[in-house]
């Protein structure tokens, strides 16, 4: 009798094409910000849903570590509601976002949903936490970004691809700083992300530093102080996935985050929060190994580049603090803003001897060099003799070099402030720039 052979491909296809069983844990207890859950085998950063009784969607919440058996999960939204026993679905995968080309011109909150702007056509899922790219098939950063600064783009040159660091201290002018890049700048496609901001500043800054033809081809991403701490988190990583997306077609992108210190403040929440021990005044070791693959996913790529202003909220005016001093580290550059200028009413008050682009020298030509090295001799010489100069003590013509710092002080000066509602092309900063030692006082 032949041996009838049994078909398991079509078994096989028959179970796939089922959606299988799904398993539910449930909620055993909630400690501070993190809930410990039961009857789940979930991978780190998976992404869960909490049934709350009485409300018609479920929290969102994500798997932030383990504990003697259990998973702990943090909430994306509020845990009120939430009680012993609340079943738990695993969803399978990371959190997602919905995204598409109708995006500029929308604001959105931390968890990529639109709240400003009207609501998204046709879109895709796109996960927010992505690898940067492969570090060999990064393109070398050669054209200049042009921000529409005139003290950045002459003094402290961005190529497109480049990752800046804006570091202050409150108060001082970086939320208005970077208003002025994302109105003025020459990328196609702005991306900001407000993380942990006043509720206040959000609308102050979108209609009075972006204004209404910067919203026009910019996403802003805003997860205010109050939100949850994941939110926080995740806020940062939505904007540089918006980003990314944007990237991803060949577009040249403006990625600008205020600020990384309370996205860095978010995590050392949550660190602590799961038990994880505090290290440098407080921040968490985890704090320091996210940081670069946030950071690491801006820059160039095969096919387009998201220029990348980070802005460094540094306590107290210590630029040494150890947020600020692992950023500048990964960073190709850093902006320095000066309360000292910003009392004297020197707007932007971009300090230009603190700052440095690290690929200045790769991206514009010699001359433009040698003229950027002579203003910030000139400045640096006068800062150095600056207090012998303002109790009279200095005599004229002591010192060549110091009677040329004298005699350029004020036209430097001018050269370095900016109406905030100005934009400077690069033809109209270049012929500034090189007019600034023609006839000029003292030379022939």
């Amino acid at each position: 009798m032949p041996v009838k052979l049994i078909d398991y491909e079509r078994y096989y296809r028959e179970i796939w094409a089922h959606t299988p069983l799904s398993v539910k844990g449930k909620v055993t207890q909630v400690i501070g910000l993190v809930m410990e859950v039961s009857g789940l085998r979930p991978s780190i950063g998976e992404y869960c849903l909490v049934e709350v009784e009485g409300e018609k969607e479920p929290v969102g919440a994500e798997v932030v570590g383990f504990r003697q058996g259990r998973s702990l999960l943090m909430p994306l939204g509020n845990l009120r509601g939430i009680a012993q026993g609340c079943r738990v679905l695993a969803t399978g995968k990371p959190f997602q976002i919905k995204i598409s080309p109708d995006l500029p011109g929308k604001v959105l909150n931390g968890l990529g949903r639109p709240i400003f702007g009207g609501e998204l056509g046709k879109a895709l899922e796109y996960t927010v936490e992505n690898q940067p790219p492969n570090p060999l098939e990064r393109r070398p950063i050669e054209e200049v970004m042009v921000t529409g600064v005139q003290a950045i783009d002459c003094l402290l040159t961005c190529g497109q691809g480049q990752r800046i660091g804006i570091f202050s201290g409150s108060g001082v002018g970086k939320s208005t700083l970077l208003g002025m890049i994302a109105r003025f700048s020459e990328a196609e496609i702005s991306v900001i992300g407000l993380v942990g901001e006043r509720g206040r500043e959000v609308m102050d800054f979108i209609n009075n530093d972006l204004g209404p033809e910067g919203l026009k081809r910019s996403v802003v991403v805003v997860s205010t102080s109050d939100r949850p701490a994941l939110e926080r988190v995740k806020a940062a990583h939505v904007a540089t996935a918006v980003a990314e997306y944007f990237r991803d077609q060949g577009r040249r992108v403006i990625l600008m985050m205020d600020s990384v210190t309370r996205y860095a403040m978010a995590l050392r929440e949550i660190g602590l929060a799961i038990g994880e021990p505090p290290a440098t005044k407080g921040y968490t070791p985890s704090v320091f190994a996210a940081l670069p693959r946030l950071l690491e996913r801006s820059g160039t790529s095969s096919t387009g580049s998201i220029t990348g202003f980070y802005s460094v909220l540094v306590d107290g005016d210590d630029f040494n603090e150890p947020v600020a001093d692992a950023v500048r580290g990964i960073l190709d550059g850093h902006i320095i803003l000066s309360r000292k200028l910003a009392a004297r009413n020197h707007f932007p008050a971009i300090d230009v001897l603190g700052s440095t682009s690290r690929l200045m020298p790769y991206i514009v030509p010699l001359e433009h060099r040698e003229h950027a090295a002579r203003v910030l001799e000139l400045l640096a010489t006068y800062r150095d003799n600056e207090d012998l100069i303002n109790i009279g003590a200095y005599v004229k013509g002591s010192n060549p070099q110091v009677d040329r710092a004298i005699a350029y002080r004020d036209r430097i000066e001018r050269f370095l402030r900016q109406d905030l509602s100005a934009s400077v092309t690069w033809e109209q900063s270049m012929k500034a720039f090189a007019g600034l030692f023609i006839t000029g006082p003292g030379e022939k």
